[in-house]
C-alpha cells in the first residue's frame, strides 16, 4: 500500500509511538509484506529468524523488535510488536468506510455494464464497460475490475486474508488494506471467494476463466488464459504464470510458483514449485506419467506377496 503523500520517519513514528533509528526526515512512501516491498516501503519483522531477511529486501523501513545494526541507506522503527503496530498504520492509512447503499455512490460504473439485483459494490469499486454482475455478488471496497468481464451469483470479491498472529489468549488478524485487480475478458463463477492482498494486489490475468465454488488466496498473481475448474482451492501468495489449467478439487500450497502451461489432474495438490509445460497428478504432485506407473506397481503388490508366499 502507498501512502497519498511521502511521510517523515519521525512522522510514522509518532503515529505508532515508538522509536526510531535513522534520520528524523528519512522518506517513507508506504508499507508492505516482505514478498511485495519496495524502495520506500515499511515491512514489519517480529522473529529472529527473519530479520536477515527483512534487513536485506528492498524495504528502506524495518519495523523490528529488537535493536540491530541498520544497513546503510535504510531506517529502523523499533516496536514491542511490530505486528500490532503494522496494523496500526494500516488501518491509519486504509480505515474502514462504512458503506450507506448497495451500490456506492463513490463506485464506478462503465458503460454498458449490467449490476443484477442483490448485489452490493463497496466504496471506490472501478467496473469497467460490457461487464455483467449477476444477482448477489458482493465487491468490498476499491476493487478494480476490468471490460467484458463476467462475474456469477454469490461469489465475493475482496474479503479478509487469511493470515493470523497466535497468541495465548486467541488468534490476532492482520488487517487486510490491499486490494483486487481482475483483467478484461474474465469470467468467474458461482460461489467463489477472491481475497484481497494484504498491502497489494491479488490479480486474476487477462482472459482467465474460473468454474465454481474456487478459493483464491489473498496476492496470489494468476497469469493470462488460465482455466480453474470447480472447488479448486489456491493460498496465498502464489504465482499462476500463463495458460495454466487446475482440474477439480485441486489444492496449492501458499508462496509457491506454477510455471506457464502447466497442467494438475483433479484432486492434486502440491507444496512446492512445478516446473511450467508439464502435466501433473498426485498429492504430493509429480509429472502424470511417472504417477501413473507408481500406481500401477502398487496394484500390483499383492499379487506379489501372493506369488512369494506360494513359493
Amino acid at each position: 500500500m502507498k501512502f497519498p503523500k511521502t511521510y517523515k520517519l519521525e512522522e510514522i513514528a509518532k503515529i505508532i509511538g515508538t522509536t526510531f533509528i535513522g534520520a528524523a526526515d528519512f522518506p517513507v512512501l508506504g508499507l508492505n509484506e516482505i514478498h511485495r516491498v519496495e524502495p520506500g516501503d515499511i515491512v514489519f519483522v517480529d522473529h529472529p529468524k527473519y530479520y536477515d531477511k527483512a534487513l536485506a529486501s528492498a524495504a528502506t523501513v524495518v519495523l523490528i523488535n529488537k535493536e540491530v545494526p541498520c544497513p546503510e541507506g535504510k531506517a529502523l522503527l523499533l516496536s514491542d510488536d511490530p505486528f500490532r503496530d503494522f496494523n496500526v498504520l494500516s488501518r491509519h492509512f486504509m480505515p474502514f468506510e462504512r458503506s450507506h447503499s448497495a451500490i456506492s455512490a463513490s463506485a464506478e460504473i462503465g458503460e454498458n455494464t449490467v449490476i443484477q439485483p442483490g448485489c452490493f459494490i463497496g466504496n471506490g469499486v472501478k467496473i469497467g464497460k460490457n461487464c455483467l454482475i449477476n444477482a448477489n455478488v458482493v465487491i468490498y471496497d476499491n476493487i478494480i475490475i476490468g471490460d467484458h468481464v463476467t462475474v456469477h451469483s454469490g461469489t465475493v470479491l475482496g474479503g479478509d486474508a487469511f493470515y493470523y498472529k497466535k497468541r495465548p489468549e486467541g488468534f490476532d488478524p492482520l488487517f487486510t488494506c490491499g486490494t483486487i485487480v481482475i483483467e478484461d475478458y474474465v469470467t468467474i463463477g458461482s460461489l467463489c471467494a477472491i481475497d484481497r492482498g494484504v498491502t497489494a494486489d491479488t490479480r486474476i490475468g487477462w482472459g482467465t476463466k474460473i468454474d465454481n465454488l474456487v478459493q483464491i488466496g489473498h496476492d496470489t498473481v494468476i497469469g493470462k488464459k488460465c482455466l480453474i475448474a470447480a472447488q479448486v482451492g489456491i493460498a496465498g501468495c502464489v504465482v499462476i504464470e500463463d495458460e495454466v489449467t487446475l482440474w477439480g478439487q485441486v489444492g496449492i500450497a501458499s508462496g509457491i510458483t506454477l510455471g506457464a502451461k502447466t497442467v494438475l489432474y483433479a484432486q492434486s495438490g502440491t507444496a512446492k514449485s512445478l516446473e511450467g509445460g508439464q502435466t501433473y497428478f498426485g498429492s504430493p504432485a509429480e509429472p502424470a506419467r511417472d504417477k501413473f506407473k507408481e500406481l500401477a506397481y502398487i496394484k500390483r503388490i499383492a499379487e506379489l506377496f501372493k506369488k512369494d508366499k506360494n513359493n
